[in-house]
Order: C-alpha cells, then sequence, then structure tokens
C-alpha cells in the first residue's frame, strides 16, 4: 500500500513538473527576448553617450519626460519592482502589460543622457510584467498567478546577468526577509534557465570578472582548511559591505522623501536631480560614475572590471558612485540599482583590500555580491552568484562575505513592499514590544 501510495505520489510531481514546464515556456520565451533587446539598446546607448558627452546637459530634460510619460501614460507602472511584488503578496489589479516597454525606453534613456542607474529593476519589470499578461490570458487562478509572477522576476534576473540559478533563488528570497517558501523553486528554476537560455541564442554576451586567488593555507592548526587570518579580513569587509548596504537604502528613502516634501511640481524634482548628476560631474572631474559603470570609453579610470585590478580606481570611486546612484534613481529616473551596488560593492572591497593587505581581486568579488546581498536581504542568492560569475573555490568566502553583510545591512533594504518574515535579531521584537 505505502509503495502505492509513493508511485502515485511520483505521478502527481512529474505531473507538475510538465504543467509548469509548458507555463512558464511563454514567459521564459518573451522576457529572454525582451531581456535581450534592452541589453542590446542599453549596448547602443551606452557607447553613443560615451561618443556625444554634451548629452548629459539634456539630462534634467529627460527627466522630466520620464515623469510626465509615467504620470499620463503609465498608470501605476511607476512603483516598478515593488508592484510586481506586491501582486505576489496579495494578487490584486493585476500589472499592466504596458510596464514593459515603459521601463524598457525610459531606462536607455536615463543611460543614454547619463543617469547612474542599473537593469535589475527593469529585467524584473519586463518578466513580471509579461508573467501577468501570460496568467491572465490563460487565465490562471490567483495561487497559480502568484507562481507565474515569481517565474517572471527569475527569468528576468537570470537572463540580464546570466546567472539563472542565483535568478530562481532570488525570486524565492526577496519576497520576505527570513523566510524562503519552496513551493515556486522548479517554476522558478525552469524559467530561469530558459530565460537566460533565449537571451544568449541572440548573441547577448555578458560580463564576466575572474578572480585569479587561490587559497594558500597559513593556518597553524593543519585540520583547517582556510586562512583563518584571511577569515577573519572577510568578516570585517563583511560588515562594512552591510553597513554600505544600509547606507545606500536609507540615503535612497530619504532623497526620494525630502525631494517630495520640499519640490512641490512633480517634473521639478527630475530636473533638479537631473542638473544636481550634472554638478557632481563637474565637481569629481570625471564620467566614470554615470552610466551602469561596468567599463569606461577608454578602459581606464574606476569601473566595475578595474576594481578587481590594483591600482586602477579611486579610492572613494564607492561613495560618488553610491551618490551618483542615489540622486538619480530617487528623483524620478528608471533603471536597477543592483549593478551601481556592483560598483560600490567592487570599489569598496578594492580599498579595503588596500588597507587590509588582503588580495584586491577576492575582496572586490566579495564587495561586489554582499553589497547586494545586504541591500536586497538575499544571501543565499548572492553566494550562489558568486559561484556562478567567479567559480567555486572561494565559496566560503562567498557566504561569510554575504551573510554578514546581510545581517549587519538592516530591514529596509532597497524594496519597500519587501516583507519581515523573521526579524534578523531577537531585540528586534523587544523593540517593537516596547513601542
Amino acid at each position: 500500500m505505502k509503495k502505492i501510495i509513493q508511485s502515485i505520489e511520483q505521478v502527481a510531481i512529474l505531473k507538475y513538473s510538465l504543467r509548469w514546464s509548458l507555463l512558464v515556456l511563454p514567459v521564459a520565451l518573451f522576457a529572454g527576448s525582451v531581456v535581450a533587446l534592452f541589453l542590446f539598446l542599453l549596448d547602443l546607448a551606452t557607447k553613443f553617450r560615451w561618443q556625444h558627452e554634451w548629452l548629459l546637459y539634456f539630462l534634467p530634460f529627460a527627466g522630466i519626460a520620464i515623469v510626465w510619460a509615467y504620470h499620463s501614460k503609465g498608470k501605476n507602472t511607476s512603483a516598478g519592482n515593488n508592484l510586481v511584488m506586491d501582486e505576489i503578496h496579495k494578487p490584486g489589479g493585476g500589472i499592466p502589460v504596458r510596464m514593459a516597454p515603459f521601463i524598457l525606453i525610459t531606462t536607455v534613456i536615463t543611460h543614454l543622457f547619463g543617469g547612474s542607474a542599473g537593469r535589475e529593476g527593469t529585467a524584473i519589470q519586463i518578466g513580471g510584467s509579461l508573467a501577468s499578461f501570460v496568467a491572465k490570458k490563460l487565465r490562471l487562478n490567483a495561487e497559480d498567478t502568484r507562481t507565474l509572477l515569481m517565474t517572471g522576476i527569475a527569468a528576468g534576473f537570470g537572463a540580464v546577468f546570466g546567472t539563472p540559478v542565483a535568478g530562481a533563488i532570488f525570486a524565492l528570497e526577496v519576497l520576505a526577509i527570513g523566510r524562503i517558501k519552496y513551493d515556486a523553486l522548479l517554476p522558478c528554476f525552469f524559467a530561469a534557465v530558459m530565460a537566460d537560455i533565449v537571451c544568449r541564442a541572440y548573441g547577448i554576451h555578458h560580463t564576466y570578472y575572474h578572480i585569479n586567488f587561490h587559497e594558500q593555507l597559513n593556518s597553524v592548526v593543519p585540520y583547517l582548511n582556510f586562512d583563518y587570518l584571511l577569515l577573519i579580513k572577510v568578516v570585517l569587509a563583511g560588515f562594512c559591505f552591510g553597513i554600505i548596504s544600509y547606507l545606500f537604502s536609507q540615503l535612497s528613502h530619504q532623497i526620494k522623501k525630502q525631494s517630495q516634501q520640499h519640490l512641490k511640481n512633480k517634473y521639478l524634482i527630475p530636473f533638479v536631480g537631473g542638473c544636481i548628476v550634472i554638478a557632481l560631474t563637474f565637481l569629481v572631474g570625471t564620467t566614470d560614475y554615470l552610466g551602469l559603470g561596468v567599463t569606461t570609453f577608454s578602459g581606464s579610470g574606476t569601473s566595475i572590471v578595474n576594481a578587481f585590478k590594483a591600482g586602477e580606481i579611486d579610492s572613494f570611486g564607492w561613495a560618488w558612485k553610491l551618490i551618483f546612484t542615489t540622486v538619480t534613481l530617487s528623483m524620478g529616473f528608471k533603471g536597477g540599482e543592483v549593478t551601481p551596488l556592483f560598483f560600490i560593492g567592487a570599489a569598496l572591497g578594492n580599498t579595503l583590500a588596500v588597507c587590509l593587505g588582503a588580495p584586491i581581486d577576492l575582496m572586490a568579488g566579495l564587495g561586489f555580491i554582499a553589497v547586494f546581498a545586504g541591500a536586497t536581504n538575499t544571501p543565499l542568492a548572492c553566494t550562489i552568484m558568486g559561484v556562478e560569475l567567479f567559480g567555486g573555490d572561494n565559496i566560503l568566502y562567498y557566504a561569510v562575505a554575504c551573510f554578514v553583510a546581510y545581517y549587519f545591512s538592516g530591514h529596509s533594504g532597497i524594496y519597500h513592499a519587501q516583507r519581515i518574515a523573521i526579524p534578523k535579531a531577537d531585540t528586534i521584537h523587544k523593540l517593537e514590544d516596547d513601542k
């Protein structure tokens, strides 16, 4: 009897797997294709801006155009990633399919005119809006719609960074701090892998960052399979990464709040924001902090790629990128936060490596994933991302940096729709009780 029950269970699991592999197929195809188009246009916009630096002077007017477009035609799509997450938490009015073209076009405009932004938010919104569209066409119930929206996040994330496993985990982990529900694990994994395949099929190439550091054990305790001195340095760096994650989130929220309080005209907010970015560019005397920051036009200067090398970047480059990005994204421009977080983390890791006497490429890689982990409260996804991007040799250090950064980044995060399922420390409960 028990064998019969087990056989029935395996058949049910097989049916479930086949059903969801078919349901996520259109989401993966659409998301992978649109993300490929987005990355292609983003690359064109970046190269065009490099060749025509005068475009920066039109950034304030580009901001006005973006806000006007969302106000007049975008409806509730301006909520962005938070709208997708809110719909997963509590399905309601759905996500307008217009979100995909709106965020794609406005993000490309932001980059074309020099705004400091990323691409993850765009990819997630593309995946979420397309998943919502498919769910409506297939007339799925609320629970299946919720799952399909999660696959949209996984598909967008996996395709835009070329990290499908991290994309699947991110979609499960980002919704609530301290808790992961595995009910959508297989669908999210299917979607992320297929979307990544589709995106690559269009000839899209992702930037990979190499860590050449190889562990040479220097321990007085023979059975330790790691360098305990280096591990201590990684813990200290993880603490710094977490604090910077917290600072990024808080500064983003405060700039948005203060700009809305003091600039009553909604079109004045992006105009002033664009002017601030122009002023900051003149102040630092370089355009390295505009756009994605993966690399620069000349190849030299402060960028993510150069953060993995010794003596290539400004020691305070991480702070400048933080300011440029929070101003850009908090004052009406569109794009994601993650690639700038990669920049901030890698640049900070480079600086800390010099101060602590640690391997520069390793610390840059740790900052790359750990600042992101702290700002999004997704330490597991970011640890897996480290393996997908840098290889698995240093996974212990990836995990330590991401976990420490996660705990010291607080509960705010960059997504206000993210819920707190389990606080990071018992004292949080006590503080809430005192209130």
